[in-house]
């Protein structure tokens, strides 16, 4: 049941008497009842205790254990705070039982995948419960961005009415150019969100996205150049590997038309942020959109005192039916391993 608890005795004798095989939840799931129904008599899980760390989770794993003998694992952002980065090092100290793990979110660079390829054991993520929420997220980071929203509610907040908006400073949407960084599912949701205004849609991939709209226009890695020099708006959407790290650089940003704006909705690392920072200051970019940050969330104050910075706190996924859906997939990937020895949305570097 999804209420054991690896810390009590009755649960490391439960092990004894079932010969269903044993899943960990390094985080408690909220939804108890749908997790209760998706394993029900098919696999033993387990909670791992709310005050373990990482020395007590590996521990708890070895023999003799309280989570002795599982095969899988579900976990979250939060469970970081408590255990860790799934790296290198604390991958190499799973048991050999361990064959899959469950990410929930879209973004599962806190997982170590190649250290996991080596080990033999799976990795999931949830793609497609995020699509929305962050698309909703990074629609209004653009709208906020373009016509100077942000901005104006922070003068009407300290007293000051609109003393400090000006219209020389505000723009709108309706039939500028927004050029999309990775068209995934992400991407592709806001692509059909800005089209509404409507505004031109411009986007790159590693390769051309097979059933993306006509009017979603491509740019391979040798147009990348035209696509940035027509862009009102870069929004980026790509996954954040070593191969993404800095992908948004300096020279990137420099392509960009004088007075563009740069949503980010991805992860911070994916943009070099000190020259973003720059262009934002010698006016090259005329705002950014920022959802994430480069060392979150201790991020540099000086973006506290940027007045054409859009900024919130790795919120885009923050919705009580993204969370839901989050969740239930990860968990669902999680008994798919159980029953058929993998998940459906083990992620593209292990496939």
């Amino acid at each position: 049941m999804c209420a054991a608890t690896a810390t009590t005795p009755s649960s490391t004798l439960a092990a004894k008497m079932t010969s269903l095989p044993r899943v960990v939840l390094c985080d408690p799931v909220v939804h108890k009842n749908d997790c209760q129904a998706l394993f029900e008599g098919i696999a033993e899980v387990l909670l791992l205790d709310h005050t373990a760390n990482r020395d007590d989770f590996i521990r708890a794993l070895q023999p003799g254990g309280q989570l002795e003998g599982a095969v899988g694992l579900f976990e979250r952002n939060q469970s970081i705070g408590r255990i860790g980065r799934f790296d290198k090092e604390l991958i190499s100290k799973l048991p050999l039982t361990i064959k899959w793990i469950a990410h929930m979110g879209a973004g599962y660079d806190k997982v170590d995948v190649f250290a996991c390829k080596e080990r033999g054991i799976g990795v999931s993520n949830t793609p497609g419960a995020v699509d929305d929420a962050t698309a909703t997220t990074t629609l209004y980071l653009l709208i906020s961005a373009l016509r100077s929203f942000s901005a104006a509610e922070r003068s009407l907040r300290a007293g000051n009415w609109k003393k400090s908006h000006s219209a020389v400073n505000a723009h709108d949407l309706t039939g500028r150019t927004v050029a999309i960084l990775g068209l995934g599912g992400i991407g592709l949701r806001f692509a059909q969100l800005v089209h509404a205004f409507p505004m031109r849609v411009l986007y790159h991939n590693r390769r051309k996205v097979a059933g993306a709209p006509e009017w979603c226009e491509y740019y391979d890695k040798d147009h990348l150049d035209d696509m940035l020099a027509q862009a009102d708006v870069l929004s980026i959407h790509v996954p954040f590997t070593e191969e993404t790290r800095n992908i948004v650089d300096e020279r990137m940003i420099r392509k960009l038309k004088k007075g563009a704006v740069i949503i980010n909705t991805a992860r911070g690392q994916v943009v070099d942020e000190e020259a973003m920072m720059q262009a934002l200051k010698d006016g090259h970019l005329s705002a950014v959109g920022l959802d994430v940050f480069y060392n979150e969330p201790n991020i540099d104050p000086r973006w506290y005192d940027v007045p054409n910075a859009v900024l919130l706190p790795h919120v885009g996924t923050a919705t009580a039916d993204t969370a839901k859906q989050m969740e239930l997939r990860a968990l669902a990937n999680l008994r798919d391993f159980v029953l058929t020895g993998k998940g459906t949305d083990l992620v593209p570097e292990l496939q």
